[in-house]
């Protein structure tokens, strides 16, 4: 299997992402694997810099909404204006017909509006006045929001999050590496200079080869059971579905690509399952999720090859 294009998706983005290798990463496993990804992090730490480098990575159509209180559902989808010239509505696309879309502080959208990108995350299209109207086929979301400043935020249902399939927090940065950045963008934004090292063609012939990466039945039945342990444990108020354990796979295959094996392996899904899972479950007790997901993997049991 011929690696190198996602290979160079990574090092494409950290021409711009410096000291983010983890998420990075994952954010290119996300893509690869067909999902969507919400950044969550405080201001300022890149999550902008982050979703736009990968968008001019992959090529395609780009578009942004910066996420306000009084965006409307049509702002998203768009609607049916008046043509007087041939006396009809015409049909205006909004910036979800777009390759790549990102939305800006998504936490800050009313939820009328947040409900408008649920049909577009699920199947890739809109309805407009009864008329479905298809979107690119490569069609992403990344979504950011601030965890920290709530005043004027909406909280994501759980119907929402649970249509990401990846939700990543950036790591601090090093010293050096924050003299990096501040050295580079005192020049200009250097994302505005990343080209693309990919099409819309290649991305998809990527993704193809991410759902032909074998998964043996032992693996499979493992990150099934790790997903339905979200639900059987005491400490877990709402756990995750069979979305989740579809999206943990699909996951794990875009993994075993970028790092250049055709099989799944046990390492791939449990090194998924916080960023896949945590987001799509409500704790019962105060404990962070993530540590929960986390003892959930420990408890359960690696399959061995056979």
């Amino acid at each position: 299997m011929d690696v190198a294009p996602a290979a160079r998706l990574v090092a494409n983005i950290e021409q711009v992402v410096r000291g983010q290798h983890a998420a990075v990463e994952l954010l290119t496993i996300a893509v690869l694997a067909g999902g969507h990804v919400l950044i969550e992090d405080a201001p300022g730490t890149g999550k902008t810099t982050l979703a736009q480098s990968v968008a001019r990575t992959v090529g395609g159509v780009f578009q942004r909404v910066q996420a306000t209180a009084d965006l409307m559902p049509s702002d998203i989808t768009g609607s049916a204006v008046w043509d007087p010239s041939r006396r009809e509505f015409s049909f205006v696309p909004g910036p979800v017909f777009a390759d790549v879309l990102l939305v800006d502080e998504l936490n800050r959208m009313p939820p009328r509006t947040q409900s408008a990108l649920l049909e577009v995350m699920a199947e890739r299209r809109v309805t407009v006045d009864g008329v479905r109207h298809p979107v690119p086929p490569n069609f992403f979301l990344v979504a950011t929001q601030n965890p920290l400043e709530q005043h004027g935020t909406y909280p994501l249902p759980e119907g929402q999050l649970d249509r990401f399939d990846v939700r990543l927090h950036l790591k601090p940065l090093t010293a050096v590496d924050e003299f990096t950045v501040v050295r580079e963008q005192l020049t200009g934004p250097t994302v505005h200079t990343l080209e693309a090292v990919l099409d819309p063609p290649g991305l998809n012939d990527l993704r193809q080869a991410v759902r032909a990466v074998f998964l043996a039945e032992p693996v499979l039945e493992y990150a099934v059971k790790l997903t339905r342990s979200t639900r059987s444990d005491q400490r877990i108020r709402a756990g995750a579905g069979s979305r989740a354990a579809i999206s943990l796979v699909r996951c794990a295959q875009a993994r075993s690509v970028l790092h250049g094996r055709e099989y799944v392996t046990p390492e791939d899904v449990a090194e998924l399952a916080v960023p896949v899972l945590a987001h799509r479950v409500v704790p019962a007790v105060a404990t962070a999720v993530e540590t929960l997901i986390g003892e959930l993997v420990s408890a359960q049991p690696v399959p061995v090859p056979a």
